[in-house]
């Protein structure tokens, strides 16, 4: 039996738009279902795992996510920090801002961020002055207050491995009203393609997607997990996958697509189940938990049409 989980987790993206979308922002697990980001598991270069489309990244769900929404907004890309900067503070005679990708290391008002480690991140800004940024950061800290060399060096996100430096999006404007319900149909074509792993990727040599990916991590697990992949397991991967599978499995149960919904809900267990193993060492269960998902990717692409 699923139970829907509401709680804290790495969703600064989904969050920072319903931020942004107002008293109209449908719930953050909408949101983060819409931009397909529980449909598929990819190993980049076949070392770096996530819990998410072979090939996806946050900003090739965003538009898409947006249109589902109803909604529309401007995107801007500064040529250069002086640039970026004076558009941020053009945007914020309207309103707040959304900002992003950027470096999470350089947030230091986050206990124990001291310098970039390639983590990316979203922000909704809502004032700068010449010494500092004052923001909201969806990670827990409201009303955080950064200095201003700091916001831009996370700003130019040199150590994110997608996106462009210094983007925000402004100017959301809501084009029509669409119920929850019908945001979760309107999205499902597209989920479909991401599981089906269609289309052109710009990958890194050795990637691997769904199934494939969940085998190879396993082999991964079991013949020794380093520290800096099971960190980034620990600390991000399965947190936020099981938690996207989790609000999928509850947006497809509440959409009728009752099979797509069970399904989900199993990978999200299989996915949530590896947390404890991991930080305490039982790599062997760990790695069972991800054969056990191998075959999931391709029964929840049947139970979606």
């Amino acid at each position: 039996m699923h139970f829907p989980y509401i709680g804290s987790g790495p969703y600064c993206y989904a969050n920072a738009f319903a931020m942004m979308l107002g008293e109209h922002a449908p719930s953050a697990a909408v949101i983060e279902f819409a931009t397909c980001s529980p449909f598929g598991m990819q190993l980049i270069g076949g070392t770096l795992p996530f819990f998410d489309p072979y090939g996806w990244t946050p900003e090739a769900g965003f538009d898409g996510a947006l249109a589902a929404l109803g909604w529309t907004c401007t995107v801007v890309r500064g040529k250069d920090a002086a640039d970026a900067l004076a558009h941020l503070r053009e945007a914020l005679l309207e309103g707040p801002v959304w900002i992003g990708p950027v470096e999470m290391g350089h947030l230091r008002y986050q206990p124990g961020k001291t310098g970039p480690f390639g983590a990316d991140h979203y922000l909704v800004v809502l004032e700068v002055d010449d010494e500092r940024v004052l923001l909201h950061d969806p990670e827990g800290h409201p009303y955080a207050s950064l200095p201003l060399d700091d916001f831009m060096a996370a700003w130019r996100a040199e150590t994110i491995i997608y996106g462009e430096p210094y983007t925000m999006r402004t100017a959301f404007i809501r084009r029509a009203e669409v119920p929850d319900l019908e945001v979760v149909r309107a999205s499902i074509p597209a989920a479909i393609r991401w599981l089906s792993m269609d289309g052109d990727h710009d990958m890194p040599p050795g990637s691997l997607g769904n199934g494939e990916a969940a085998e190879a991590l396993a082999a991964l697990v079991e013949a020794g997990c380093g520290d800096t992949l099971r960190g980034h397991l620990n600390h991000f991967a399965v947190r936020v996958g099981a938690r996207r599978l989790a609000d999928a499995a509850t947006c497809l149960a509440r959409a009728g697509y009752a099979e797509a919904a069970r399904v989900a809900a199993a990978q999200a267990r299989l996915i949530g189940s590896m947390q404890h193993p991991l930080v305490t060492g039982d790599d062997a269960t760990a790695a069972a938990a991800l054969r056990a998902l191998a075959p999931t990717y391709d029964e929840l692409r049947s139970a979606l049409g």
